[in-house]
């Protein structure tokens, strides 16, 4: 078994600063961000106002761009980067510029102990790093409107292309002077950055293609700029009406220690369990069916609370969904065979996904009304046990 990508890059950068160190690389001081190619493309403009705000520079390198926003528009920079070769060195050049921080630490733990910022950026240093394991982070170290802004590798010099898979693969870092070193990259294509973004509670506003201005050089990258809503969006599954036999439903609330329990639906909304109630059914049992297909867990319907119904029109067919909360269940959630929803997932209330399902977004504005979520006004009907935790 070889090393874990990750461990493999931060021996790679760690050779990459420390090469430089020896050889006394001189760079000039940064006018501008260079996104991907010197000169092209946007520049500082695309990170908003900065003047006095909380700004992190995620794998700053010798940390050129973070002193930059320090002396031209008056940011508080933290730049942060794993590699002690490329702390000497950004010690070395900018270590008493008052206004800028230089950290030497694993971004995913900086990210999870740090005070939130206003703005995050990196050039070039997200691929470096698991999506699963840094996209969370990067949610939570983000205030809610918040702005992030990051470039990512879409094609390498030679023509190789993203990955319809999350994955990570070798790539090859130049040295200058002579040499290389490999790392691993998470190379995914831009509608799989775009569907990793919203897991993670995060929108994506603009996506910029930025191409090698070099002949016969094919590198491209993409500059993704991204916000942390303050509210999150929902939507409709489909644009056609339900089914008149799919006009009852219900949403289940699976709350706990460990978050809020939704899944991904293959048409791409993220939803609580729950589905149509069969003939003969009581809405508990059908909460415990629902449950137990979607996700294998377990449950009993004296441990569902029924919390209020919930109606609404949906292409021209009145649709109720009446929202319930689970207060114990047995397992693990997984996915289960043959069902439309998977990908379960544990969520913090403050960090639901964007596109939520318009039904469970509903259901959970009926249980905490006070969560910031958009969504389609219902006619509300609290059941008689109201709608608290309980």
């Amino acid at each position: 078994m070889g090393e874990a990508p990750e461990a493999v890059n931060a021996e790679a950068w760690d050779a990459y600063g420390t090469h430089h160190l020896r050889r006394g690389t001189e760079l000039p001081e940064a006018t501008r961000i260079d996104w991907g190619f010197e000169g092209g493309g946007p520049g500082c403009e695309v990170l908003g106002e900065l003047t006095g705000r909380r700004v992190l520079d995620l794998g700053c390198g010798p940390a050129r761009h973070a002193a930059h926003l320090v002396r031209a528009h008056g940011a508080q920079v933290d730049a942060v980067d794993a590699s002690a070769g490329q702390y000497a060195r950004a010690r070395a050049r900018h270590g008493s510029l008052p206004g800028l921080r230089l950290v030497l630490a694993d971004a995913v733990e900086h990210l999870r102990s740090a005070e939130p910022y206003d703005v995050v950026y990196s050039v070039n240093a997200v691929p470096y790093i698991d999506p699963h394991r840094l996209l969370p982070a990067l949610a939570g170290a983000l205030k809610p409107g918040g702005r992030l802004c990051f470039t990512v590798l879409h094609t390498n010099s030679r023509g190789d292309g993203p990955s319809d898979r999350v994955v990570a693969r070798p790539e090859i870092l130049r040295l200058a002077g002579g040499g290389e070193v490999t790392v691993h990259m998470w190379v995914p294509t831009t509608e799989l950055w775009m569907e990793l973004l919203t897991e993670y509670g995060l929108r994506v506003e603009r996506v910029d293609v930025l191409d090698t201005p070099e002949d016969g050089n094919r590198a491209s990258y993409r500059l993704f700029r991204v916000t942390r809503p303050v509210r999150v969006s929902s939507r409709p599954r489909v644009d056609k009406p339900p089914l008149a036999h799919a006009a009852l439903g219900v949403g289940a609330i699976v709350y706990g220690p460990r978050g809020l329990l939704l899944g991904r639906h293959r048409r791409g909304t993220w939803e609580l369990p729950g589905g149509t109630v069969e003939p003969g059914e009581s809405l508990q049992e059908t909460v415990v069916r629902e449950l137990g297909e979607e996700t294998g867990l377990a449950a009993r319907p004296e441990d569902v609370r029924l919390l209020g119904s919930l109606l609404d029109e949906a292409g021209g067919v009145v649709r109720m969904t009446v929202a319930a909360r689970v207060t114990a269940w047995r397992g693990e959630p997984s996915d289960q065979p043959g069902e439309s929803v998977g990908r379960w997932r544990w969520f913090a209330l403050d960090r639901l996904p964007e596109q939520l399902f318009v039904c469970s977004a509903q259901a959970l504005t009926l249980w905490r009304p006070g969560l910031p979520i958009d969504t389609t006004p219902a006619h509300s009907t609290p059941f008689a046990t109201g709608t608290g935790d309980g």
